[in-house]
């Protein structure tokens, strides 16, 4: 059997906040002898919310110039970022099947040397460890359990929706990162208001501050309800918001109250290989990781 191969879309948050997660995704692809190629001379994603709701041609055009990186590499492109997700795969959506707007997408991109030809797709790397590696060999794989350790999961906005481009089942009633949280043996919680926004996205954060804590207190707030040990998203974006956002609540409020320990998944399910916390960037972190490692007995 011939490795899989993906090209590795960074974005923004990644590389420029949070490099751990990007080692963390690596290691864990490599465990399971899936090579990352990289993206050189990737842009911003752009945007999916805001950038495309003023601008709809510009967005689609950055985007389709990304999209032709990846078929240079002749490989799938994979996010850590449910907005970069959202942007390519829904402009890779729209440029397959409208011949229109691929025509003059293509106009704009043969001044800079390239075009889109539509022979790439995007998948989250949730996608990639859920259906390609499975749960069986992530449990097999698992040297170090979780066991114990209750999630709080957060799914963001723009991993489900819209439905019938992003094809992970129910958007209502979601399953597939119970099923990869339950694979290292942690424990997933249910909380109320679980698929509601963290409180970033749409611009909010960048406007109304304000708005964007109180969505984020909420759902931290629900989360250590139900005796949540950490809080685990697919989307870079919203590991940033919870994790800066607490420090920020806490600073609003003038208390040290909040500190929920935010994992990015690919860290928790490296925890689980045994990857060590510091080369995954958990101790870079806003929120203290300490008594969750203390949990599962990590150095």
């Amino acid at each position: 059997m011939s490795k899989s191969r993906y090209a590795y879309f960074l974005g923004c948050l990644t590389p420029n906040r949070y490099p751990g997660i990007e080692a963390a995704t690596k290691d864990v692809l490599n465990a399971f002898d899936i090579e990352v190629l990289e993206m050189n001379a990737a842009s911003c994603c752009p945007a999916p919310g805001v950038f495309g709701s003023f601008d709809l041609f510009t967005w689609a055009v950055i985007a389709a110039r990304n999209l032709t990186i990846a078929e240079e590499l002749d490989a799938n492109i994979t996010v850590t970022c449910n907005g970069c997700y959202g942007s390519l795969q829904e402009a890779n959506h729209m440029l397959k099947k409208n011949k229109e707007l691929r025509e003059q997408v293509n106009e704009v991109l043969a001044k800079v040397g390239r075009q889109y030809k539509g022979t790439v797709e995007v998948v989250h790397v949730v996608e990639i460890l859920r259906n390609e590696v499975g749960l069986e060999r992530i449990s097999d794989a698992t040297i170090q359990p979780l066991t114990g350790v209750k999630v709080g999961i957060h799914y963001g906005c723009h991993f489900l929706k819209p439905s019938d481009v992003r094809q992970q089942g129910s958007p209502e009633t979601p399953v597939i990162m119970e099923e990869l949280v339950s694979a290292v043996d942690a424990e997933p919680v249910e909380y109320k208001e679980k698929l509601m926004c963290c409180g970033a996205g749409g611009g909010v954060r960048a406007a109304k501050i304000d708005i964007a804590l109180d969505f984020t207190r909420e759902k931290i707030d629900n989360m250590l309800a139900v005796g949540a040990d950490c809080v685990t998203s697919p989307c870079a974006f919203c590991h940033f918001q919870f994790d800066a956002g607490q420090q920020e609540i806490n600073a609003k409020l003038n208390n040290g109250h909040y500190n929920l320990p935010v994992i990015f998944i690919t860290q928790l399910i490296g925890l689980g290989l045994g990857i060590s916390p510091v080369r995954m960037g958990l101790y870079d972190n806003k929120t203290q990781v300490q008594t969750l490692l203390d949990k599962i007995r990590v150095g």
